[in-house]
């Protein structure tokens, strides 16, 4: 009996301190108030984005307690609309989309950053175009960008406004970011292309394109917005910022870990880790464009205090719509989460 008395308390025992270890796990699961989260992002594929694929290549997000499903779409416009349209709960999309949004009433924060340079270049045709010389050259042309309102399109706003140029005076077409941009380049649907990677090093490198506009290294970056410009990130409305704090800093620590992996990765790591869909093909191509763009990503996820100054000051220099006097960029970011994530991983 007593040694049936001594089995019995020594298994209440091992329950116990079974549920004692397990605990950890299912309390930081109830920590989140959203464990599961829809991303939507505009050409996953493209290196814009590459710091989202990463984190969800390596399990980031599963180790932070998250069921993420990331839903894509053929440009930054169309996954805001999903996001807008609640379908998803979080856009992995161009910054200025935020401000955009803004001065339409609808208040949206980045909380995350994935590039601290946008990455994206405009060239022309090598044979629609092959007299080209000066911007105003595009006048009435064809001009490929990822979707229209895209953050491609606005960067093509931009370079064209400087040259005295309206958007009304060009025609612009949705390429998305991958083969059907190459081929529409290449069959002569335009004449121009506002695009990133791989698409550009791609056509560039094969001649079929000739850059006028770079924005993929810091310098370049400088030289056409004249300061800092945040890029791709991860941004949300600001209610769900306010209701799922825990959920958005596990989003944040699995983006900031990501991009703490891109910091010392090398080409068989990149290429070891990204689906093969994504080589389109030419894995040479790949890794060179990966390398002119590395510069690009974002090292830690924090927004530079000069960016969206500089983000607004663009938009404003070719969209009436949007007036600088009414914006509170204070509203359409916060590092709060990064900053607690940088310091986490050592970022």
């Amino acid at each position: 009996m007593k040694r049936s008395m001594h089995r019995r308390a020594f298994n209440q025992w091992a329950l116990a301190a079974a549920a004692t270890v397990a605990a950890p796990a299912s309390w930081a699961l109830d920590k989140l108030e959203k464990p599961s989260v829809g991303i939507a992002v505009g050409g996953k594929g493209s290196f814009y984005y590459l710091p989202l694929t990463i984190a969800e290549q390596l399990g980031y997000f599963k180790e932070e307690g998250l069921d993420v499903s990331i839903s894509d779409f053929a440009g930054g416009a169309k996954a805001l609309q999903a996001v807008v349209g609640g379908s998803a709960d979080v856009c992995s999309g161009a910054y200025e989309h935020t401000i955009n949004l803004q001065s339409k009433n609808q208040f949206f924060q980045c909380f995350v950053l994935q590039g601290r340079a946008p990455a994206i270049s405009l060239g022309v045709s090598t044979k629609t175009m092959a007299d080209y010389k000066k911007v105003s050259d595009l006048k009435g042309k064809r001009i490929g960008v990822t979707a229209p309102g895209s953050s491609t399109n606005m960067v093509a706003n931009l370079i064209l406004s400087r040259a005295g140029l309206k958007p009304s005076d060009v025609s612009f077409i949705g390429v998305g970011t991958s083969s059907g941009a190459i081929s529409a380049m290449r069959s002569g649907q335009i004449d121009a292309i506002s695009n990133i990677d791989p698409v550009i090093t791609m056509l560039e490198q094969k001649g079929d394109i000739r850059i006028i506009t770079d924005t993929r290294t810091l310098k370049g970056t400088k030289e056409v917005f004249g300061g800092s410009m945040p890029a791709g990130c991860l941004y949300a409305p600001s209610k769900f910022l306010q209701d799922n704090p825990r959920t958005t800093q596990a989003l944040t620590n699995a983006m900031v870990k990501a991009l703490k992996w891109l910091q010392t990765a090398g080409p068989s790591d990149i290429i070891k880790t990204v689906p093969d869909a994504y080589l389109l093909g030419d894995r040479a191509l790949y890794l060179a464009a990966f390398n002119n763009v590395r510069e690009s990503i974002s090292i830690d996820g924090v927004v530079p205090s000069d960016g969206p100054p500089t983000a607004l000051k663009s938009l404003v220099s070719f969209d009436n719509t949007i007036k600088a006097d009414r914006i509170d960029l204070a509203k359409t970011f916060t590092n709060e989460f990064a900053l607690k994530a940088k310091q986490k991983f050592k970022a």
